[in-house]
């Protein structure tokens, strides 16, 4: 019997203007008033991910960060757990996407920082109803508290060769992801959905075999690992349909409630 359904947001309840089907809406507070505990683990920040999880009628804690902050927001505004980057790693990371001229959000605190104003930083955070802060450098200020860091690049062979390269020179230390072809994610090690989820299911004494997990991409790896259904999107990358035990249909076609429908018993 599953008890706990843990879901991805963009591309995998979010359609590509950022809204859920009412199909979708439906499905899931019907699962709310059933007692099962829906999850949403997603790379976003927590500030960009409470109005979503408020429009679903969710009554649980939200993995944010890729699972670098869970925090609660329904009845108290507790941090369960944060896990974040160190100001040495956070610097070097910084200093090769500027040398590389790769657009970064840093977030830190919750807060989105960039060095410059553009049209990249307005569409993202107009599309995830967000502010953001704009300094003149980041040489000089202290890096403490850092969620994560976000690489931009409208090409994606150029993400998916910066993630590869990354990975090479953090060699394990830092958690590297692409979370959309577009995005390159820079975390904690410890900072995966997966952990994120154990540790929820740990706290609420659920078993492995009684989480669905369902996602797109492929920061949605670890999570899918943690489950006993693992579900990919019919959009997902192939790398997460690979480890999938169904493949069901887009987001676009509502894949999230034909798979509840399958695993989910009324």
């Amino acid at each position: 019997m599953i008890k706990m359904l843990v879901l991805d947001i963009d591309g995998t309840i979010y359609r590509k203007d950022y809204t859920a089907s009412e199909a979708v809406k439906t499905t899931l507070k019907n699962l709310v008033e059933r007692g099962i505990k829906v999850v949403l683990a997603t790379g976003r920040m927590y500030a960009a991910t409470v109005h979503v999880a408020k429009e679903l009628g969710l009554n649980t804690p939200i993995i944010s960060y890729q699972g670098g902050l869970i925090k609660e927001f329904y009845h108290s505004n507790d941090t369960l757990f944060q896990c974040t980057l160190s100001a040495d790693h956070a610097r070097k990371a910084i200093n090769i996407l500027k040398e590389k001229k790769i657009h970064f959000n840093l977030y830190m605190d919750d807060i989105l920082i960039v060095e410059t104003d553009s049209e990249t930083i307005r569409k993202y955070t107009d599309e995830r109803k967000i502010q953001y802060r704009i300094i003149d450098s980041f040489d000089g200020i202290e890096l403490k508290n850092i969620n994560k860091i976000l690489a931009i690049d409208t090409n994606a062979e150029k993400i998916e060769k910066l993630t590869e390269e990354l990975n090479e020179t953090f060699n394990g230390e830092l958690y590297i992801v692409r979370s959309t072809p577009n995005f390159c994610e820079i975390a904690n090690k410890e900072a995966t959905k997966g952990n994120a989820i154990r540790y929820l299911a740990k706290k609420w004494g659920i078993r492995k075999e009684e989480i669905m997990a369902c996602g797109d991409q492929d920061n949605d790896i670890e999570m899918l690992l943690s489950a006993g259904t693992k579900v990919a999107m019919g959009n997902a990358t192939e790398n997460l349909k690979k480890i999938a035990d169904f493949v069901t249909d887009t987001v676009d076609n509502d894949g999230v409630c034909l798979a509840v429908k399958k695993f989910i018993k009324e």
